[in-house]
């Protein structure tokens, strides 16, 4: 594989006053240094991303980040978050039972609506993800349904405003000990406008734990099939972490062992056939990966784009060639979580200590 570190082809931000990254002769800087496991790249300038405390940052200028608090949300984890604009965006946070909740700006956080709040101890939202601005989908954790047997929560709003809960009868009983991660914000897919039509009815999301599985509904979540994948699983702290799809055939889930990032696979694996059956990669050695999303120029197959995050590094692939790793200098404090694609092309990368990192 080649390598290259963040000096020509990566601009790295890091929110924080200690150290900072220079490319092109700039220098950014956003006033945090929280966890930030939620991004979401609206375009090249507007950005916004999510992380521990209540805090959210976001940029007009995609040099400028400014960091903020959602009031009264100092104990939340902002796992998610989805922008439309400079305006308006909506934040998922994680937690045990209320801490698990949904709000929406419309002002760049002027004012912070709480849309949904789960009521149920057992409940942990793991993944956020929208159609369009009113048209949205929320994952949690399988909890027990009036029968005892535990199914995974979806919530759906059709107005961007109000949730109401899939009802869990559609959906295939969870294993004991299967549950999916809110790593990343990626654990749930969808083909959002620009990739389908507007509101394409699949739907995707991701498990690990005791299995590694693959859940699919055609028709927005009334009917649904389950898959095994061969992803790493076993402990409860390995499985699928990301899921991803270019088209409704062709899609990638990548994880691993978050407890043991350096262990090797099988931890990536991709589809031609909608999540039926996964074909593993062969890229050796493997390690942890966080997330994974293709670049959203990627319509040819024959030119796709790839990226993936690992806690020390993000691969860019231009498949059918091995990835190109992309790691910070060897001494630096930076570190990856999560990922959004940016439309024109390239991505945008957040981390731990407020850490962000773009790829053209």
């Amino acid at each position: 594989m080649r390598k290259s570190v963040f000096i020509q082809s990566v601009c790295i931000l890091l929110l924080g006053a200690a150290a900072l990254a220079q490319t092109a002769g700039q220098t950014h800087i956003s006033h945090t240094t929280e966890g930030l496991r939620g991004v979401s790249a609206v375009s090249r300038d507007i950005a916004w991303a999510s992380g521990t405390h209540g805090t959210y940052i976001r940029t007009t200028d995609s040099h400028t980040w400014i960091a903020a608090q959602v009031p009264d949300a100092a104990g939340l984890d902002f796992r998610g978050v989805v922008a439309f604009s400079a305006s308006e965006a909506f934040l998922m946070s994680s937690g045990s039972g209320d801490l698990s909740r949904i709000y929406h700006t419309a002002d760049a956080g002027q004012h912070w609506q709480l849309q949904f709040t789960n009521t149920n101890p057992k409940g942990f939202f793991d993944s956020m993800v929208f159609w369009d601005r009113t048209h949205g989908i929320v994952l949690g954790d399988p909890i027990p349904d009036e029968s005892g047997k535990l199914r995974f929560e979806l919530l759906l709003t059709d107005d961007g405003q109000t949730w109401t809960q899939i009802p869990p009868a559609q959906l295939p009983p969870a294993v004991e000990g299967e549950g999916a991660f809110a790593a990343s914000n990626s654990c749930l897919a969808i083909l959002s406008k620009g990739e389908a039509s507007t509101l394409d009815p699949n739907i995707w999301f991701a498990t690990g734990g005791k299995v590694a599985r693959m859940f699919h509904s055609s028709d927005r979540g009334q009917t649904w099939q389950v898959f095994d994948t061969p992803i790493l699983h076993g402990p409860d702290s390995a499985g699928i972490f990301s899921i991803a799809f270019r088209d409704p055939t062709h899609g990638v889930i990548a994880g691993g062992d978050y407890k043991h990032p350096d262990q090797d696979g099988p931890d990536l694996a991709f589809t031609n056939d909608g999540g039926k059956t996964w074909t593993l990669s062969q890229i050796f050695p493997q390690a942890f990966y966080s997330a994974v999303a293709y670049d959203r120029r990627s319509k040819d197959v024959t030119l796709t784009r790839l990226f993936i995050v690992g806690p020390k590094f993000i691969y860019d692939f231009r498949l059918p060639q091995n990835p190109t790793r992309i790691s910070p200098p060897r001494k630096s404090e930076f570190r990856f979580n999560a990922l959004s694609p940016y439309p024109s092309g390239g991505v945008l990368a957040v981390g731990p200590k407020g850490t962000v990192a773009t790829v053209p």
